[in-house]
């Protein structure tokens, strides 16, 4: 055979059996903390808790235990203890001479949660929770009351600090209290918990199980002087994640009156039995949230618990749009169902299988067949139980896939456009500057406004876009219906910015844009369809300062050589009792629109800068906390008015019509 190697390559002789390390005991863990807790960092740090706090949950979850106390110490040391079963003390069978307890805290994969016998249901199934935890505290006390023993022992880096000792009690009682306090070794001398971080997951695990009661507790000194964290509090939620739901959305509307929530057991057949909770609501005016958890683990990166959810809930949405007859429907995906929603899922189940130590995600797959089993059937009786309720939600969705499909649409136009030279409008009559900065774009109704406002304007600054007629009704048209309109496309093909998801303010070409409505009830009309446009698909323009209304004058008022205008009719009788009091003749001629005045008439009036009257249209920021509820009145008031239901504007009609005093018909 011939030789692989030449007598260069061959593999050095330093590299032998000597080399071959074999770590014993808990010394992985902390060589390699990473591979057990994520890292060496605070959310590394806090898992340690978790690890305990899940203990106790297991034993909550599975009746053994009602309360359990959670306490952060001026040492920055956490006790966590439960009124469970307690830990096992007596002598291991296959490690004589060793108690349970300490096979548990100093034996990676030991515990009892792999036959299933102890847990029907748990979060740590891989049995090196406790163990980890041992390896990674610089103490760790353990006290122990059952069957009349009180049993303690103490711990450092992993190594027991002398034998676990027994003492007598009387009075029965049981339970386990573990107290750690980490290793700056692996965390850093600057390691501490954080009390509002330990507070939130104690509040989240007693919101999972409603047949718990935690007592939280804090050092006063570690607390921030007038934080939201409490220094001792009793968390118990009898309605569970319905509870928690209704805190997270205090104050906040939704599309629905109610959220759809609930819970349901599955026989566990062997194959996807279990028990599954939900509460879900769809707010209107704050950003959702989709937190999952499993055995009351939390599962940030989601899992197959997650993907039922998602394909049980667009299962019920097409059917029920079948029902109504809203063929729109089948245009909603489960990123328009849930990106919006704020969602809370726990399931439980036996023996799920997570991503890693750590738990993040889950990958049972029948997890995903129980989720979309319970909650396909009961979403199903949700919808067709309030079918106002159910229709208003199923058009607030296709309004979000609407909104999708504009910005995929706005994103492929970017990207075509940047391809290609930047081709203009035809009837866009540009201005000679380049820079957007000190430049206008008028929007002016028809051909001949815009015939006269191109002889009035200033070419170096001032550019027309004439549009025809009233435009779409961006709040009622469906998509299609928007993509295909020619005026709508013409307007954002001039202002160059994009729309929806794809606007990017830094890309507009014009310092301002001016509607320049005939000051009628038409032109009104029309410059209410713009604003609207702006609104829904180019928010940040107007957010920005962008957007403006002319105000042309509705009149002239001639006596000899005076000449005045006049905006409207109220303006006019103040005009006639001041400007020309005693006049005997007053000449009054009212403009029938832009078209109608000469473009000296129309420079002078409302498009000299230094002589016009200009409104700029600003509308309230969502993402100022400040404004979030005017935000949420404006928004309602533009679907209201110039949404898809018109029983909505009748009735808003009816409510308002004792406030008009002059008609324009």
């Amino acid at each position: 055979m011939t030789d692989l190697f030449t007598a260069a390559d061959r593999p050095s002789s330093g590299y032998s059996a000597h080399d071959i390390e074999v770590l014993e005991g808990l010394e992985p863990v902390r060589r390699r903390p990473g591979m057990y807790v994520g890292g060496t960092d605070e959310a590394a740090l806090h898992h340690l808790v978790a690890e305990v706090l899940d203990n106790s949950m297991d034993e909550a979850v599975a009746g053994h235990a009602r309360t359990i106390r959670l306490a952060l110490d001026r040492d920055g040391a956490v006790t966590v203890a439960d009124d469970g079963r307690g830990i096992p003390i007596d002598p291991h069978p296959k490690y004589p001479g060793r108690s349970a307890l300490e096979v548990i805290l100093t034996t990676l994969h030991s515990g009892g949660k792999f036959g299933g016998k102890a847990y029907q249901t748990s979060g740590g199934l891989h049995g090196v929770g406790l163990s980890v935890v041992n390896a990674l505290a610089d103490r760790l006390e353990v006290t122990v009351v059952r069957d009349g023993i009180r049993a303690e022992l103490v711990c450092s880096r992993g190594i027991p600090q002398g034998d676990l000792t027994r003492t007598p009690v009387r009075g029965g009682g049981h339970g386990t209290t573990i107290r750690l306090h980490p290793d700056p070794e692996i965390f850093g001398a600057h390691a501490r918990f954080q009390p509002g971080r330990l507070f939130r997951m104690a509040r989240s695990k007693a919101f999972l199980f409603k047949g718990v009661e935690i007592l939280w507790s804090c050092d006063p000194d570690l607390l921030d002087p007038g934080g939201a964290t409490p220094a001792e509090a009793r968390l118990h939620f009898p309605n569970g994640l319905l509870d928690c739901l209704g805190a997270a959305l205090a104050d906040h509307a939704t599309v629905t009156p109610t959220p759809f929530a609930g819970e349901a057991t599955v026989a566990d057949n062997g194959a996807s039995g279990g028990r599954v909770e939900w509460a879900i609501a769809w707010p209107l005016d704050t950003d959702g949230l989709v937190q999952s958890y499993c055995n009351t683990v939390p599962t940030p990166q989601g899992g197959s618990h997650e993907a039922g959810l998602r394909a049980a809930l667009i299962r019920s949405l097409k059917g029920f749009g079948d029902l109504v007859g809203n063929k729109k429907a089948a245009t909603v995906t489960p990123e328009d169902a849930l990106g919006d929603a704020a969602v809370l899922l726990s399931v439980f189940i036996r023996e799920p299988q997570f991503q890693g130590q750590t738990k993040e995600k889950l990958a049972s797959p029948e997890a995903q067949r129980l989720v979309e089993q319970v909650i396909k059937d009961r979403f199903d009786h949700w919808l067709s139980g309030d079918t106002a309720a159910g229709k208003a939600l199923l058009d607030h969705l296709v309004e979000k896939a609407e909104e999708r499909a504009r910005r995929r649409q706005a994103r492929e136009l970017q990207r075509k456009s940047a391809t290609r030279k930047l081709r203009l409008p035809g009837k866009l009559a540009d201005c000679a500057r380049s820079a957007a900065e000190g430049t206008e774009l008028f929007l002016v109704e028809g051909d001949s406004a815009g015939g006269s406002a191109k002889q009035a304007r200033n070419r170096e600054t001032q550019a027309i876009l004439p549009l025809r007629g009233k435009i779409l009704n961006v709040a009622s048209a469906s998509s299609e219906k928007l993509r295909g309109n020619q005026e709508l496309a013409d307007l954002v093909l001039a202002l160059g910015c994009g729309t929806g998801g794809g606007f990017a303010l830094d890309k507009l070409r014009y310092d301002r844009i001016i509607i320049m409505t005939d000051a009628d009830v038409d032109g009104a009309h029309i410059a209410s369809l713009l604003m609207t446009f702006f609104y829904r698909e180019m928010p940040g323009l107007i957010q920005a300062g962008h957007l403006y209304l002319a105000m042309p004058p509705l009149y002239r008022l001639v006596a000899g050589t005076k000449s005045v205008y006049a905006r409207d009719d109220a303006h006019k009788d103040q005009l006639m009792r001041t400007v020309f009091k005693g006049k005997s003749k007053v000449e009054v001629s009212r403009f029938k629109g832009l078209g109608e005045m000469l473009p000296a008439q129309l420079k002078e009036t409302t498009m000299d800068p230094a002589k016009r009257t200009l409104l700029r249209v600003a509308v309230p920021d969502p993402r100022d906390p400040d404004a979030t509820e005017e935000a949420g009145r404006t928004r309602r008031l533009v679907e209201g008015l110039m949404g898809r239901k018109p029983e909505v504007r009748f009735r808003f009609i009816q409510e308002n019509a004792r406030f008009v005093r002059d008609l324009d018909v």
